[in-house]
């Protein structure tokens, strides 16, 4: 792309933030506000939330109305940023914010966490898969913590997805599952894909996309980070072993969106994706473009859409469904 392609790509996302940002001041009518006319109060929960996006998250969700529980691995963190919200919050605000220690990578801690959930509200009605790392900056381009990252960004999300659909709660408009993924992992991206044709044409083929697939490209990517032979078999060449975790988050929420789309109405589950840029946060070392309020943005869009928007297995940015 020359310099005119990039000035021109450059003014396109300049243009599409102004008009988010004027979305995101519209208020919402009463009759699109279906978390209202829920009791007890809609019960929303964020994952990874004590600070970045994952704050941003929580703290929009309260203002909102809705009762969130702010989730963190570290107690004092995630009960500072609780304290933060409802102190912050506007006069006159109904905000009701709680925190809860959950550890996505740990299962015995989400068992607990979904235990807790099921006996304090009875269920859920919106979760936000936002938990996530990422241990490279700049042009650094490490797998020394690629266990992890899958077992936090991947198997966490997966973790705690399966955990919580049981104890979504009956809506009229259906409960609501956010995922935080990333343009990073799209199987089909033109600077970031994996190399394997035949691989990319089964996660993006619904008939071919099961749990097995996901789970085995993990699982070979990993063999391969151990014995060094990685960089050789065509993964994504940025932020490698994060891509790699973002692409089984994508492919796993078509699945399941699959398994949760037949449900009647009132118990229908929707799940969606989404990116949230380049954010400003700790993850990225704060050299991002935006800030995490605009990253949380979408996100929180996708948990509260009305009715008559309801979606499901898409991938979103900005507001705007984009390709995987």
């Amino acid at each position: 792309m020359g310099k005119k392609g990039k000035e021109a790509a450059r003014e396109r996302r300049e243009q599409r933030r102004r008009e988010v940002t004027r979305l995101r001041a519209l208020p919402y009518e009463p009759h699109q506000r279906w978390w209202d006319l829920l009791e007890p109060r809609a019960v929303a929960v964020v994952t990874g939330a004590n600070r970045g996006m994952g704050f941003e998250a929580a703290r929009q969700l309260a203002l909102h109305g809705l009762h969130v529980v702010l989730t963190s691995r570290d107690a004092a963190k995630g009960q500072e940023a609780a304290g933060r919200i409802l102190e912050e919050a506007p006069d006159g605000a109904r905000v009701s914010v709680e925190w809860r220690q959950l550890d996505v990578a740990d299962a015995a801690s989400v068992e607990a966490f979904a235990a807790w959930a099921l006996q304090t509200h009875g269920g859920i009605h919106v979760l936000v898969n936002n938990a996530g790392v990422n241990f490279n900056k700049g042009p650094d381009n490490s797998v020394d913590f690629a266990e992890q990252v899958i077992e936090t960004n991947y198997y966490g999300m997966k973790r705690m997805t399966d955990a919580m659909i049981p104890l979504m709660k009956p809506s009229p408009c259906g409960a609501r599952i956010v995922n935080v993924s990333s343009r990073l992992g799209r199987a089909n991206g033109r600077r970031n894909r994996i190399g394997d044709a035949s691989l990319r044409d089964k996660l993006l083929n619904d008939d071919c996309l099961s749990e097995q697939l996901i789970d085995e490209m993990i699982k070979r990517f990993l063999e391969q980070v151990r014995q060094g032979t990685w960089s050789s078999n065509q993964w994504p060449q940025m932020y490698t072993d994060y891509s790699v975790s973002k692409l089984a988050v994508n492919a796993y929420t078509r699945l399941v969106s699959r398994t949760l789309w037949d449900r009647p109405e009132g118990q229908k589950i929707y799940i969606n994706c989404f990116c949230p840029g380049w954010v400003k946060t700790d993850m990225t070392g704060w050299e991002g473009n935006i800030s995490a309020e605009e990253g949380a943005d979408t996100g929180v869009w996708l948990a509260l859409l009305p009715c008559e928007q309801g979606t499901h297995g898409k991938f979103f940015a900005e507001r705007r469904e984009i390709s995987f």
